[in-house]
């Protein structure tokens, strides 16, 4: 019975490594108004978006149902561009005893950059799915993101 897993996937985007880490390691507040997925996020515990002892509360779409989870920076790597938080209660605390998400921010030899997303999760049973909603999820708000990065970074040459 396997109860532990990880799933991964990397995107493409257009906008450069810098400015996309960058909206997650210190405009995480931002991310709801690039998003169309994340309906609300707030501060739960804290006062600081960005501090490790922060927990925020979000309110998410994955396929077509509405979930609420709360969230705490677990690790910032800036050299890296890569970020580890601890996601766990609402939602997630019903199927899963550990849920991490890792989002490493890279730029590319032509010019592009990639975003590449981790979920390191464990299940309460074997009777649990494993999380591939979530991987959906991410592919779709990562090209959200990315569109309306393109299109701030667009507006101001003009």
């Amino acid at each position: 019975m396997v109860l532990l897993g990880k799933l991964i996937t990397e995107l493409g985007i257009k906008t450069k490594a810098e400015r996309f880490y960058k909206l997650f390691q210190s405009e995480l507040h931002e991310v709801q108004n690039h998003c169309e997925r994340i309906h609300h996020t707030k501060l739960h515990e804290g006062e600081d978006w960005h501090d490790t002892e922060t927990v925020k509360h979000w309110t998410y779409v994955i396929g077509d149902e509405v979930h609420t989870c709360y969230e705490s920076i677990e690790e910032v790597d800036e050299e890296n561009k890569k970020m580890t938080w601890k996601v766990f209660g609402g939602d997630i605390g019903k199927h899963y005893k550990v849920f991490k998400l890792i989002l490493e921010v890279s730029d590319k030899a032509d010019g592009t950059a990639a975003v590449k997303w981790t979920i390191e999760y464990e299940k309460i049973n074997k009777d649990i799915e494993p999380p591939n909603g979530w991987m959906e999820y991410l592919g779709k708000c990562t090209r959200d993101i990315d569109a309306n990065l393109s299109k701030v970074r667009a507006a101001r040459k003009n």
